[in-house]
């Protein structure tokens, strides 16, 4: 790709955390249900790898906010984590703050956004890193786009919260329409599937939790803990002063001395701080032994917060209120990222005990830094808190819904001194041995190697080709069938204006045909070589006028290609017919099927995960069915082509009538639909970049290029 280059002197780490406010300073946890440990897992990551000699550069890519309902930092371009780790914030749909779920329709604009970004830098990345579902999908196709490797770390999965809220009542309509379920978990089954690497946190996230995917295949998945730092999250000491959270606390304390059973958590119903309520008040024992404080995120009025945080905040005040606990429960509206480990220091000194009473817990990042300081632990009998305790022996395992278990658990700890003081000390040594940042980016390092190709020195690529590309001012690529060609008199209005650009446009097809049949049909219909032929539905790219191919692009796709296994496959799936040989291409498995004898994309989907084989689906016109390398397509090509030559994607228009133009059609590039568009394209997201046109074919393309203003000169 020309100008950009792969570093010699270290490593180039991209990681990708889209959703939520993402910031290396004064973190807002718990404002929101996007804003929680993720946050800070992968900004404490990033400073911790930016710190390691091996890596060159360190890029934490997330979205750019601006919104007066959030402060102006998240609008910032680049914010600086150390010398050589930023956050780069890239502008994707809506300038406003926009929660997790509705913002699948910009991850295409995300992608292209960022891609324009490490041309800027003029780097490639060594790997991409995609944490939760969407970073995992947009990562997918970064790593597509680059030929580079991709990590994913899911954090909290998709199938394993469906579980839970079809547990809790929740009827199956109302998850989809709220989280928008479907298409989260399919973007974990296509990360997955393109992850050369996945990280879990616990042996329980890999064999149980990753294991309800089609895509689960262990000997791609390491279990490495997160990290905490160490230079933050130490003992207390005795001499240490009273901080200022605890002045806060002593507004609803009658007798502040006494032990503290500290939580501290997101307001979120999985969290189940309300069995913790109950159980606390229902104990006079506990009562009396110790104080309970309550940290639940910040807020300013719960009145106007979010359904689910407002829900669990009031009943958190009801409970409060039913069992009397005034003078002996705190529950501070605010709390800053910097009074999070003064807080755990101050419940140590008190010898209190820190609870995460949670329904299911991946990690719990929380447990770590308490126990760090010193906190005894009592946490819920499930992943993260399984193993974390399991290794630092500083704590009790508990079912988050027993409430006397809970009870008896906290009792014997702040009631006893000496029990008290030896789950302290072994926290404190577990943490340091088992949970820091040192030890984290070591492995995690020593893992990247594994993936790194050995690299010869990049040939020259194609030197003879004398590409229009570099200086173009405007590119057009249109499919053929149904979008250029239909209309003959369209067609001849469309080559006058050609011609009339040729010195600033660059032509190009992008179509499912063959090399020989495209050329076939656009000479019966007298269209000229175009200066880019993309054939085969994106597996095969040639130059005009002399067609010459793209080697490049082809060793690029050959990733994971293996058109004899899918063949294999295939021979179970009813109504399917194989196409006739000269319609297979060396990067292109393709079918016929029947509507209602074929069982459908999921079907195939699935048997094709379960056997660990990889590629692209697309149907088209109801009745064709392509299989592609996951690095290939229309699209990637088109995208493949603006990076090698350096073309703005803004100045590329794209044309297309059906299933196969889809992924084309998405993005940052200019996108026209003619009207005789089939109605795989109905569902279209609506966006600034696509236009429906009214005309058919040619007439179509003519009408978008007019609404685009690609027929202006300059």
């Amino acid at each position: 790709m020309t100008n950009i280059r792969r570093r010699k002197d270290g490593l180039y780490l991209v990681h990708l955390s889209i959703h939520g406010l993402v910031r290396g300073f004064d973190m807002e946890l718990g404002r929101d249900s996007d804003t929680g440990g993720q946050v800070k897992y992968v900004v404490e990551l990033a400073r911790a790898l930016g710190k390691n000699p091996r890596v060159a550069r360190m890029d934490l890519l997330t979205r750019k906010v601006l919104d007066s309902k959030v402060d102006n930092s998240y609008g910032k371009t680049i914010e600086k984590l150390g010398d050589k780790a930023n956050i780069v914030r890239i502008e994707c749909g809506p300038k406003r703050y926009l929660r997790k779920e509705v913002l699948w329709p910009y991850l295409d604009e995300f992608t292209d956004k960022a891609l324009q970004y490490f041309r800027r830098v003029g780097m490639v990345p060594d790997i991409i890193h995609g944490h939760y579902a969407d970073a995992g999908l947009a990562g997918s196709k970064l790593a597509q786009h680059l030929g580079v490797p991709l990590i994913f770390t899911g954090h909290s999965l998709g199938r394993i919260k469906k579980q839970s809220l079809l547990e809790h009542g929740r009827n199956e309509a109302t998850i989809e329409s709220r989280y928008n379920m479907s298409t989260r978990i399919e973007a974990e089954e296509v990360a997955l599937g393109n992850a050369s690497l996945v990280i879990t946190s616990t042996a329980q996230e890999r064999d149980e939790q990753y294991k309800e995917y089609e895509n689960y295949h262990p000997r791609r998945m390491r279990i490495i803990p997160p990290g905490i730092d160490l230079d933050r999250f130490y003992p207390y000491k005795s001499d240490q002063k009273k901080p200022r959270i605890a002045h806060e606390l002593d507004r609803f304390l009658q007798k502040s001395n006494k032990p503290m059973v500290l939580a501290l958590s997101r307001p979120d119903e999985r969290k189940n701080i309300t069995t913790l309520v109950e159980a606390f008040g229902e104990s006079p024992e506990l009562r009396e032994a110790a104080n309970l404080v309550i940290i639940a995120g910040n807020r300013e009025d719960i009145v106007r917060m979010d359904k689910g945080p407002k829900r669990v905040l009031t009943r958190i005040l009801m409970l409060v209120d039913k069992y009397d606990l005034y003078g002996q429960a705190a529950y501070p509206k605010k709390h800053a990222a910097d009074d999070v480990p003064e807080l755990y220091r101050y419940a140590a000194q008190r010898r209190g005990v820190f609870i995460n009473p949670a329904m299911t817990e991946p990690f719990g990042l929380t447990l770590i830094e308490a126990g760090a300081t010193g906190l005894p632990l009592v946490a819920t009998d499930d992943g993260g808190p399984r193993e974390i305790i399991g290794k630092c022996a500083n704590g009790a395992l508990i079912d988050p819904l027993d409430k006397e278990a809970m009870v008896n658990a906290l009792l014997a700890l702040v009631r006893d001194r000496e029990n008290w003081k030896k789950h302290s000390r072994a926290g404190i040594k577990g943490v340091k041995k088992y949970f820091s940042w040192d030890a984290h980016t070591k492995t995690y390092l020593r893992e990247i190697q594994k993936l790194r190709p050995r690299r010869k020195e990049e040939e020259p690529r194609l030197p003879i080709i004398k590409s229009k590309l570099p200086v173009a001012e405007k590119v057009l690529i249109t499919d053929i069938d149904n979008t250029l060609l239909g209309d003959h008199e369209g067609v001849k209005d469309l080559l006058d204006i050609l011609s009339s650009m040729q010195e600033e446009l660059v032509f190009g097809v992008a179509t499912g045909r063959s090399l020989e049949s495209t050329l076939n049909i656009l000479a019966k219909e007298n269209v000229p070589v175009p200066d880019i032929l993309i054939t085969s539905v994106g597996s095969e790219i040639y130059y005009g006028p002399n067609i010459l191919k793209d080697h490049a692009w082809s060793r690029h796709i050959a990733y994971r290609w293996k058109p004899g296994a899918i063949a294999e496959v295939m021979k179970e799936v009813p109504g399917v017919k194989m196409q006739a040989q000269e319609n297979q291409r060396e990067f292109k498995l393709s079918y016929n099927y029947t509507p209602g004898k074929y069982p459908g994309i999921r079907y195939v989907r699935r048997l094709l995960r379960q056997k660990d084989l990889h590629a692209k689906m697309i149907h088209s016109h109801n009745q064709f069915l392509d299989f592609l390398p996951v690095r290939a397509s229309k699209g990637l090509a088109i995208r493949y082509l603006c990076m090698k030559w350096g073309v703005d994607l803004k100045k590329v228009l794209v044309a297309g009538d059906s299933g196969n133009d889809r992924e084309m059609l998405l993005g940052s590039m200019l996108g026209v639909i003619v009207g005789n568009y089939s109605q795989e394209l109905k569902n279209m997201p609506v966006t600034s970049n696509v236009y429906f046109a009214s005309d058919y074919y040619a007439r179509g393309i003519i009408e978008g290029m007019q609404y685009f203003g690609f027929l202006e000169e300059g």
